[in-house]
């Protein structure tokens, strides 16, 4: 008995598929689809919807979704902390190559972005929001970071 869903085409050019993930990944694509006569290549990677994660009992709101803007809290110190506004892990440069978006001593407004933090090959752009200047950074490049933890400590101004 033949399978329905076998292709009459011949086997999977594996090379191809690499060449499409590849080329996937280098541009931040999550779908692609490719016809070229009577051959159709459809590649999608990532989730097909978008999960909210539950946040642990002690937070009294849920988490905003991925991408959402990070949030900042008043320290008794008198600065202001930049929270993570998702789980993932922090970068403080585009690049490894690329300087740090900002330092200690950084003079940043509210549009300013500060780090990303990249979540299920998602790079999500964090901005400050909020005007003054960076005191101390909170995280390492490359660490993992939680929903809510702070990742700056900015003297308003």
């Amino acid at each position: 008995m033949a399978d329905e869903n076998q292709s009459t085409q011949g086997p999977v050019d594996l090379a191809r598929l690499t060449e499409l993930i590849e080329l996937m990944e280098a541009h931040g694509l999550t779908e692609v689809d490719v016809q070229n006569g009577e051959q159709r290549w459809k590649l999608r990677r990532g989730p097909q919807d978008v999960m909210q994660m539950v946040p642990n009992a002690a937070y009294a709101a849920a988490p905003p979704p991925a991408g959402a803007p990070a949030e900042a809290a008043a320290v008794d110190d008198g600065t202001i902390e930049i929270t993570s506004p998702t789980v993932g892990t922090f970068f403080t440069a585009p690049t490894p190559e690329d300087p740090p978006f900002v330092k200690i001593g950084s003079k940043v407004s509210g549009d300013t972005i500060v780090c990303i933090v990249e979540a299920m090959k998602v790079f999500n752009q964090i901005p400050a929001e909020v005007s003054g200047t960076i005191t101390e950074v909170l995280i390492k490049n490359g660490d993992p970071v939680e929903f809510g933890q702070p990742l700056f400590r900015v003297r308003p101004g």
